[in-house]
């Protein structure tokens, strides 16, 4: 998280926690992306706790450099590419799923640009103004984000499953506000409000599960 390496750790734990309730719920491997995405999201906070440890006594150093690139990898490379197919997989709707489809394309498309970015730029972080700023080149330009927005946010938006949706709705919010309010931190503030909301995966899951106990007593 963007304010301290408690926070980061804290949220770290809740997350996994969430990541861990998912998977006991997955009944098949379909569900299973959508369920570990707590977990990732998990590791990213603990990369930027760790980051919030090393930066002030070595923020040159290669475990700071290390970190902040695994962050980055995380954060712009690798969210738009499994976001959408962990929600196709889910999505029973044919018609939802062509156009969550085309959301995959512009997903990789986008997620190997960044990668591309992100190891051929130099790259790092520094804490500023109480928050953790990412440096990795120049900023991109809107082409780059819209692809990304349509990689990451609209599959959410594109579902049929409504606590997903709500996943979206939260997501889109932690955009505005992140970039509102924190645009220089805004990586680190927006990647904290999508890891807070995983809680609606574990709810989805919670529904699924209700759902299918409900079909199994009608058929009794």
């Amino acid at each position: 998280m963007c304010f301290s390496a408690t926070a980061s750790f804290l949220t770290t734990g809740l997350t996994a926690a969430m990541g861990l309730a998912s998977l006991r719920r997955a009944k098949t491997w379909r569900e299973l992306p959508l369920a570990l995405a707590p977990v990732f999201f998990a590791v990213q906070q603990g990369l930027e706790g760790l980051l919030w440890l090393n930066l002030p006594a070595a923020p040159d150093g290669s475990l700071s450099t290390g970190l902040a690139f695994l962050f980055l990898v995380l954060a712009e490379a690798f969210w738009p590419i499994y976001a959408p197919i962990a929600v196709m997989l889910i999505e029973p709707d044919q018609g939802r799923r062509r156009l969550i489809l085309a959301c995959v394309a512009a997903g990789l498309g986008v997620g190997t640009y960044l990668l591309w970015y992100i190891v051929n730029w130099p790259h790092g972080a520094v804490i500023q103004d109480g928050h953790i700023v990412y440096i990795n080149g120049t900023k991109h330009g809107v082409v780059v984000a819209l692809a990304y927005l349509a990689g990451t946010a609209l599959p959410l938006m594109l579902s049929t499953q409504r606590m997903v949706v709500a996943l979206g709705g939260i997501v889109l919010v932690g955009l505005v506000v992140a970039y509102a309010l924190y645009w220089e931190a805004f990586v680190s503030v927006w990647c904290f409000f999508a890891a807070a909301a995983s809680i609606m995966i574990v709810l989805h899951f919670k529904r699924v599960d209700q759902s299918r106990l409900a079909v199994v007593a009608l058929n009794k």
